[in-house]
């Protein structure tokens, strides 16, 4: 299929894609798993408290088992004691188990998303950029003229080194390439924008 690109001046032209990834079949349920997972493994678990076994200190007993009335007791370690483990407590992220997701998971994904920005007219292609862009204003200018203000960019690594500069101090865009996004990426923006030369690496995968 053919889909539009366009040169930063507003030239416009068609450019050949793969089916499979900008006319794919939209699977809402399995994207919706997708995210599920990335998002649950991406949570930071971070609280934790030390168990028992993990306090510093003897582990002799603190009196006599027999022969003092008091009831019996192996250590201060204890739950039941100040300064001992706590029962039950948050584990921290070793207790967490990850969610396994697999390539195949990912790929088909991310054509179901990039698929549904295509038909909702939210897919910028852009030719690569070979001319460095210094300024953050005329970054602003070409990014409000192609209504790309909320966007995720995903370059090749030629046009990343011709804009980074210019681009990474604007709100609500995200610059990135092949290697670097997910499914939660492409959800969060509203634009999704390409270069020619980022697409054919995406193809790549794909094929």
């Amino acid at each position: 299929m053919k889909i539009e690109k366009v040169s930063i001046e507003g030239k416009k032209d068609s450019l050949e894609v793969l089916d499979k990834i900008f006319s794919a079949k939209i699977n809402k349920q399995l994207v919706s798993n997708v995210l599920y997972k990335t998002n649950s493994n991406y949570k930071g678990r971070k609280a934790k408290t030390k168990q028992r076994n993990e306090i510093a200190g003897s582990t002799s007993k603190i009196y006599a088992q027999k022969g003092t009335g008091n009831a019996r007791h192996a250590s201060r370690k204890a739950p039941i004691f100040v300064g001992g483990g706590v029962a039950h407590g948050p584990k921290g992220e070793l207790s967490h188990k990850k969610r396994k997701l697999n390539k195949s998971e990912k790929k088909l994904s991310i054509a179901s998303l990039i698929t549904e920005k295509n038909k909702l007219n939210n897919l910028i292609v852009f030719n690569d950029f070979n001319s460095e862009i210094k300024k953050t204003k005329q970054m602003n200018i070409i990014l409000k003229k192609f209504e790309a203000n909320n966007s995720l960019i995903i370059l090749d690594k030629n046009s990343k080194e011709k804009i980074s500069k210019s681009i990474q101090n604007i709100p609500n865009v995200k610059v990135t390439d092949i290697n670097h996004f997910s499914a939660f990426d492409i959800t969060k923006y509203k634009k999704l924008v390409f270069t020619e030369s980022s697409i054919k690496e995406l193809e790549k995968r794909y094929s």
